[in-house]
C-alpha cells in the first residue's frame, strides 16, 4: 500500500512540475524546489521551531529578503534587511548570536554586516568590515571568539560585537581535489559554512564553479576537532553533485546544514533547472544521514527531483503572491528596484503606484522587478502616462538585456533585446493596459484600450539565452515595471497568473 501511495504521489508531482514550479505535493511529501525562481546561495538558521533563510540579492533593492518557515518547505517573507545600495550582494551568511541577528555579505569588493535585535528589524545600515574576498561564513569557538571564513580558505578574527575585523587572516583549508577528468567550470571554492555536532566542527564548501557545465558545482565537506583546523576531507565527497546533464537539476552546490526540531538533518542548497537557466539558481532541500564514524552523506535512495518525505514541523500559511493591487502605503515584499532603492521616486496612493520616470532607456530606468516562479505565466497591468514618459511591462536581465512591451502617449512600443521601437503608431492614449504571455521560452505581447479586448502586437521574443552562461552577471530574467523618460507613470492592478 505504501508503494502504491508513493507512486501516485510521484505521478502527480511529475505532472505538476512539468508545467510549473510547485514545491508542495501533499502533507507528507514535498517536491523541489522549495524556492522556485532566482533564490541563490541560501543561508539558513533555526531558532527554536522557527527557520529563517536569506539569499543573494545581487543588484536588487531593497535587498536581503528574510523568509520564515516551521517545516523547511512552506515559507513566508519577514522583511528586507538591506535598503542602502552598496553594489551587487553575493552569498550572505545569516547568524543568530547572543540574541542578536547578523547578516554578513560581500559587495563592491569588500564585506559588510547588518544587524538587528529582532529578525523583524529594524536592521542597521551596512557596516563596512574593510576586508576583501567573498562568501563570509561566521563561526565561534568554545571560548566565544568570533571569526569569519572566506572562500579562499582563510579565516579572520572578529571583534566581540561582530562588527569589525580585529586581526590578520590565516589560511587553513585548501579544499578537496577534484578529479581532472571531471567537467567543471573552475575549482572556485565558495560558500564556507561552519557548524558543530558532537566533538567535531564541520566545514561545508562549494567547488567546481557555480555555472558552466551541468556537472560543475558540488558540495564538499571536511571536519576538525577545532574550528581553526586542520581539516580532514570527507570520504563521501562530493556530498551532492550533478553527475550527468540528463538530470533535472544542474550545478547543485552551495549548501548549508540544518537540523530540524526532531533532530533530523538537512542540506539547503541551490541549482539551475535543466532548460531554465534564465530562472536563476533555485533553492533545493535534501535530507542527510550521519554515519557511525561521524560523517554525513546523502542517503542512497534520495534524488533531488523526486518527491521527498517532508521535515518535521507545521505548515504555516502564506499569502505571498506576485499579484498586487498596490493597496496600503508600502511596497509589498515581492518588489525590488534594480541598482537602487529611492523612496522619493515612488508613492502608493489610492490603490495605485505612482513612479517617476527616469533615464533615456529601460536599462537606465531602475525598473521595479519581481521573481516569477513558473516556466509559463501571464502578467498584465493598467498604466496611466503623464508627460513624456513611457510605461513598460518587461522581462529584465540587466541594464543591457531586456524585452517586453511599452507605451508612450502616442504609440505602443515593442522591446526586443533592448531595442525599443513603435509597433502600433498613433494610438494617442495615455491610459491603457499591457500584457505579457510567457509560454516556456516564448514571449507574446498584447495591449488593450479598455482592459477587455486585447490586441497582440506582431513582435514576440525568445528568451532562453537570457542567463549567466551567456551573459554573465549571475542575474535571472525578472518580471517588472518600468517608467522611462520625463514625467510619471501610474500603475494599477498588476496581475500574475501561473499558466
Amino acid at each position: 500500500m505504501k508503494k502504491v501511495t508513493f507512486l501516485l504521489i510521484n505521478f502527480i508531482s511529475i505532472v505538476i512540475s512539468a508545467q510549473q514550479q510547485k514545491a508542495i505535493t501533499g502533507e507528507e511529501f514535498y517536491q523541489n524546489p522549495i524556492f522556485a525562481g532566482d533564490y541563490a546561495d541560501p543561508s539558513i538558521i533555526r531558532d527554536g521551531e522557527d527557520y529563517y533563510i536569506v539569499h543573494s540579492s545581487f543588484n536588487y533593492y531593497p535587498g536581503l529578503l528574510i523568509w520564515t518557515s516551521k517545516d523547511l518547505v512552506n515559507w513566508k517573507p519577514v522583511t528586507h534587511a538591506l535598503k542602502k545600495s552598496v553594489g551587487s550582494v553575493w552569498a550572505p551568511d545569516l547568524v543568530k548570536y547572543n540574541n542578536k541577528f547578523y547578516i554578513y555579505f560581500p559587495a563592491n569588493e569588500t564585506n559588510y554586516v547588518v544587524w538587528a535585535d529582532s529578525i523583524n528589524g529594524p536592521w542597521s545600515d551596512p557596516i563596512d568590515l574593510k576586508i576583501g574576498n567573498i562568501d563570509p561564513g561566521h563561526f565561534t569557538d568554545e571560548k566565544a571568539n568570533r571569526y569569519l571564513y572566506f572562500s579562499n580558505g582563510n579565516y579572520v578574527p572578529l571583534s566581540k560585537d561582530g562588527l569589525a575585523v580585529s586581526g590578520e587572516g590565516k589560511h587553513v583549508y585548501d579544499g578537496w581535489k577534484i578529479p581532472e577528468e571531471w567537467s567543471i567550470e573552475c575549482f572556485c571554492m565558495e560558500g564556507p559554512k561552519v557548524m558543530k555536532r558532537g566533538n567535531y566542527y564541520y566545514l561545508t564548501v562549494a567547488e567546481g564553479g557555480t555555472a558552466g557545465p551541468a556537472t560543475s558545482h558540488m558540495v564538499i565537506s571536511a571536519r576538525s576537532k577545532s574550528p581553526l583546523g586542520p581539516w580532514e576531507n570527507s570520504p563521501y565527497n562530493p556530498i551532492i553533485r550533478t553527475k550527468d546533464k540528463s538530470e533535472k537539476w544542474w550545478s547543485k552546490g552551495h549548501s548549508t546544514l540544518i537540523d530540524d526540531a526532531d533532530g533530523n538533518w538537512w542540506m539547503v542548497f541551490h541549482g539551475y533547472e535543466n532548460g531554465y537557466h534564465n530562472m536563476g539558481r533555485q533553492t533545493l532541500l535534501e535530507p542527510v544521514e550521519w554515519t557511525s564514524d561521524g560523517w554525513f552523506k546523502s542517503p542512497e535512495n534520495i534524488k533531488t527531483e523526486n518527491p521527498i518525505k517532508k521535515p518535521a514541523g507545521k505548515n504555516i500559511k502564506s499569502n505571498f503572491t506576485l499579484s498586487d493591487n498596490f493597496s496600503g502605503t508600502m511596497l509589498k515584499p515581492q518588489w525590488q528596484f534594480f541598482n537602487e532603492f529611492d523612496a522619493e521616486r515612488f508613492k502608493l496612493i489610492n490603490n495605485s503606484l505612482e513612479l517617476k520616470a527616469k533615464g533615456k532607456n529601460i536599462g537606465e530606468s531602475s525598473p521595479l522587478l519581481c521573481t516569477p516562479p513558473d516556466h509559463s505565466y501571464t502578467a498584465e497591468v493598467e498604466v496611466e502616462i503623464k508627460g513624456n514618459a513611457a510605461a513598460g511591462l518587461i522581462l529584465f536581465y540587466d541594464t543591457k538585456v531586456y524585452t517586453g512591451i511599452a507605451a508612450d502617449k502616442e504609440n505602443v512600443l515593442a522591446i526586443l533585446r533592448s531595442w525599443l521601437f513603435p509597433t502600433q503608431k498613433g494610438i494617442n492614449k495615455t491610459h491603457l493596459f499591457l500584457r505579457l504571455e510567457k509560454k516556456e521560452q516564448l514571449v507574446n505581447m498584447f495591449y488593450s484600450i479598455d482592459g477587455k479586448e486585447w490586441k497582440k502586437i506582431e513582435n514576440s521574443a525568445e528568451v532562453s539565452a537570457f542567463h549567466h552562461n551567456v551573459l554573465s552577471g549571475f542575474m535571472s530574467l525578472r518580471l517588472g515595471l518600468s517608467a522611462v523618460g520625463e514625467g510619471q507613470v501610474t500603475f494599477r492592478n498588476f496581475k500574475y497568473i501561473s499558466n
